[in-house]
């Protein structure tokens, strides 16, 4: 739990600098890791500003800004989907009921999509099309399903203090109407409580923990921190796009064996360029994972 963590944080780039010049001219330590290599990663890499951080699972949490306002984008679909894959074990619905997709939660997508007005789909689809593909009418099917009050009841038992459903997701403007949405809440799930949610999967803490890896292991969007790993490497990870922020996070489990919760969020557009920009800062903090 986060409690029992060792929790080391920095706030400004001014600290990057300070370590840059601690650091001085030596070299990289494989598999050795301190604060001072995610920051000055970060900040080689472009990928300011930012909240990002980084859990070795086994008692170090490395982190800048956890808490940070960052809009998450569709990183807010990995807590929609464990609140629904809660839901189907303790038995309020099963991931083999059918759903009825409606023309109110139509918006555009990264990628062409079955999940038209008509067609019938279930709820295992919907939960891996909005880990696996960032489908947008599945992740608003889901807030139908599961209703934002629920949603955020699940939230909080599972230890996601600042993550709240408020709207659902539109793909493009204009935004989607959204008749439950009271105009003016935003969707929140910062870096602090995709960690929390990312080392439940990984510690295998609930019944559903399993079902979620391996959607997470499904992702087709792989533009990211995943250009970065070396052969061998293995990253369960989900990622998030506006024209305002870009964002990658998930479950790292390095060549050598060591598994690792990885996230960033970067309040920066989105586009090929900056995503590359998360392959530099892989590359730049691999050696000391």
């Amino acid at each position: 739990m986060l409690a029992r963590r060792q929790y080391h944080i920095v706030l400004t780039r001014a600290s990057a600098h300070l370590h840059r010049q601690a650091r001085g001219t030596q070299g990289p330590h494989e598999g050795v890791m301190d604060l001072s290599h995610l920051t000055i990663a970060l900040a080689e890499a472009g990928l300011t500003p930012s909240a990002a951080l980084l859990d070795d699972l086994r008692g170090n949490r490395y982190a800048l800004n956890p808490q940070e306002g960052i809009y998450p984008a569709s990183m807010l679909k990995v807590p929609l989907v464990a609140a629904t894959l809660s839901e189907c074990s303790s038995g309020r619905f099963s991931l083999d009921d059918g759903i009825l997709i409606s023309h109110a939660n139509m918006t555009a997508n990264d990628a062409e999509s079955p999940l038209v007005p008509g067609y019938r789909s279930t709820v295992r689809e919907l939960c891996e099309r909005a880990i696996e593909r960032s489908d947008n009418v599945a992740t608003n099917e889901l807030f139908d399903l599961l209703g934002r009050e629920r949603a955020n009841e699940i939230s909080r038992e599972l230890g996601l203090t600042h993550t709240v459903f408020a709207r659902k997701l539109s793909g493009a403007d204009p935004l989607i109407y959204d008749a439950s949405w009271d105009g003016v809440s935003r969707n929140t799930h910062p870096v602090s409580d995709a960690a929390h949610l990312f080392g439940i999967v990984a510690n295998n803490e609930r019944a559903w923990s399993a079902q979620l890896f391996t959607m997470l292991q499904g992702q087709v969007w792989n533009d990211k921190l995943s250009l970065g790993l070396r052969n061998g490497d293995a990253f369960a990870h989900k990622t998030g796009d506006t024209s305002e922020v870009t964002h990658d996070g998930g479950i790292l489990r390095t060549q050598e064996g060591r598994v690792y919760v990885l996230i960033i969020y970067a309040a920066i557009p989105s586009s090929e360029a900056n995503n590359a920009r998360f392959g530099a800062f892989m590359r730049a903090l691999r050696p000391h994972l």
